[in-house]
C-alpha cells in the first residue's frame, strides 16, 4: 500500500537533511536495507496506532528544537562510586581522552566507525538485523532511521564473566545537538557483561542498541536518562536470547520534554529470562513513552515488564505493552505491570496493556492502575511524626520499589534510590 503523499514527503525531507556514513560494503548494504524499511513505512504520525499517545513531531522535524544544557553544579556523577569501564562521548562524538583504555579482560570494545569500517568483522551479523525483525508488527520507522544514519556508537563482545560494568557516557553541551548513535552488545555462550548508560546525550537523541545473548549468556544494563529539562530522545532496546540466557534492563527517567523509551525483545532459546523495568519522575512540561514488545519463541521462559511513573503539574506518561506468545512457546511466565502515581489533578497516564496468546500451557497476566497518593498510609505516617512531605515522599520511594528490584546489583540499587530521592526533595509541593 502506497503511503499519503504528505508522510512520504515528510519522510523525505528528514531524510534530505541526513548524511549516510561511509563504510564497508557490509554495512553501506545494511545502511541501505534500513533506509529502505523507512521509505516503505514513512515517519509516523498522532493518528498512527502506536504513537496515538505520543506525538512524533519534535523527532520528525528536518532540525531539533534547542535545549539548553543542565547546570548539574557540584552533584556527584551518576555511578560515580562504581568501578567501572568509562566511554565518554560530547553531543554524540566519542571522546578518546575523557574515556578509560578499551582492553579490558574478557571484552573487546570499539567504536562503531571501526566497526563498520572493516571488511571482516563480527558486527556484520548484528547491524540492523534485530532492528529489522523489529517492524513486524510494530512499525519502527526511528529505529531504521538509525540503522542508517548512525554516525558513532560502541561495539561490545563480551567472551568471559566481566569484572568491571561498562559505563557509556553522553554529555550535551551544544543547545542545538541532533545525535544518532547506535550500539551493538554480542554476549558469547556463558559470557556475563554489564552495561550502564548515563547523561542526557543531546538537545535531540536517537538511540539503537542491538543486545544479542548466546546460551547461558546474561546481559545487565542500567539506564539514567538525562535530566536537561528540554531534552527530547528516542531510544530502541532490541534484544534476541538464546538458551538460558538472561536479560535484564532498568530504566530511570526524570526531567525532560520528550521521551520515547521503545524495547523488543525475543526469547528464542528455551529457559531464557527477561525482565525489562522502569521509572520515571516528570513535573510540569514531561512527556514520557514506555513502547515494549516481548516475543515468547521457545519453551518454558519467563519475562516480566514493570514500569512507575510518578506524575505531577500537568506532566504526561504514557505505556503501551505487549507480551506475544507464540505457538509452541509452552510454559511461558509472563508478567506485565504499568502503574502511576499522579501527585495532582492535572497530571495524566495512558496505558495500553496486550497479551497475544497462542499456547494453551501458559501463566500471563497484565495489569495497569492509576491513582493518587493514600490519604491513610499518608495520615498514619504524619501521625508517626514526620513532615508531610517527607511521608509523601516515602510513599512515592514505596511505590516505584517494585522496579527499583529488578536491578541486581545492590551498588546500582542504592544509586538509583539516591538520584529519586534528590529528585524528589528538589521537586516537593510547597
Amino acid at each position: 500500500m502506497a503511503l499519503p503523499q504528505s508522510k512520504t514527503d515528510a519522510t523525505e525531507a528528514r531524510i534530505a537533511a541526513l548524511q549516510m556514513p561511509e563504510g564497508a560494503a557490509w554495512a553501506s548494504e545494511a545502511r541501505q536495507s534500513a533506509l529502505s524499511r523507512l521509505r516503505a513505512m514513512g515517519l509516523p504520525g498522532p493518528r498512527d496506532e502506536y504513537w496515538r499517545f505520543t506525538n512524533p513531531a519534535d523527532f520528525n522535524a528536518s532540525a531539533p528544537g534547542a535545549a539548553a544544557p543542565f547546570d548539574h553544579g557540584d552533584e556527584k556523577p551518576v555511578f560515580g562510586d562504581v568501578d567501572r569501564i568509562k566511554l565518554v562521548f560530547r553531543d554524540g562524538v566519542y571522546d578518546t581522552d575523557a574515556s578509560d583504555d578499551l582492553t579490558h579482560e574478557g571484552l573487546e570494545i570499539a567504536r562503531l566507525a571501526d566497526a563498520v569500517s572493516a571488511d571482516i568483522h563480527w558486527a556484520k551479523d548484528l547491524y540492523g538485523t534485530i532492528e529489522a525483525r523489529s517492524h513486524e508488527p510494530v512499525p519502527r520507522p526511528f529505529a531504521a532511521l538509525n540503522t542508517a544514519f548512525a554516525t558513532d556508537g560502541i561495539v561490545i563482545r563480551a567472551t568471559a564473566k566481566v569484572s568491571k560494568p561498562v559505563s557509556l557516557i553522553y554529555l550535551h553541551e551544544d543547545p542545538t545537538s541532533d545525535v544518532i548513535m547506535h550500539f551493538l552488545v554480542k554476549v558469547e555462550e556463558g559470557a556475563d557483561v554489564t552495561v550502564l548508560e548515563s547523561g542526557p546525550a543531546a538537545a535531540r537523541f536517537n538511540k539503537c542498541m542491538e543486545v544479542d545473548v548466546a546460551d547461558n549468556g546474561a546481559f545487565h544494563h542500567v539506564r539514567v536518562q538525562g535530566r536537561d529539562h528540554e531534552r527530547r530522545a528516542v531510544t530502541h532496546l532490541f534484544a534476541r536470547l538464546g538458551e538460558e540466557s538472561t536479560f535484564k534492563s532498568f530504566t530511570l527517567t526524570a526531567n525532560g520534554v520528550m521521551t520515547r523509551n521503545e524495547a523488543f525483545i525475543e526469547l528464542t532459546g528455551d529457559n531464557a529470562v527477561s525482565h525489562i523495568a522502569g521509572a520515571a519522575l516528570g513535573d510540569g512540561r514531561f512527556h514520557h513513552d514506555d513502547t515494549v514488545f516481548v516475543t515468547h519463541d521457545a519453551v518454558n521462559c519467563e519475562s516480566r515488564q514493570v514500569f512507575k511513573k510518578v506524575l505531577r503539574n500537568g506532566a504526561v506518561g504514557a505505556f503501551q505493552g505487549k507480551i506475544l506468545v507464540k505457538e509452541g512457546a509452552q510454559k511461558t511466565d509472563g508478567y506485565q505491570i504499568s502503574q502511576s502515581l499522579l501527585l495532582d489533578e492535572d497530571a495524566q497516564f495512558l496505558a495500553k496493556p496486550e497479551l497475544e496468546i497462542y499456547a494453551d500451557d501458559v501463566a500471563c497476566s497484565h495489569g495497569s492502575t492509576s491513582g493518587a497518593i493514600d490519604e491513610t498510609a499518608l495520615f498514619y505516617l504524619r501521625s508517626r511524626g514526620l513532615e508531610k512531605g517527607d511521608a509523601q515522599d516515602l510513599l512515592v520511594l514505596a511505590f516505584v520499589a517494585e522496579a527499583i528490584d529488578e536491578i541486581e546489583s545492590e551498588a546500582l540499587a542504592d544509586d538509583i534510590l539516591s538520584r529519586l530521592e534528590g529528585w524528589l526533595t528538589r521537586h516537593r509541593a510547597a
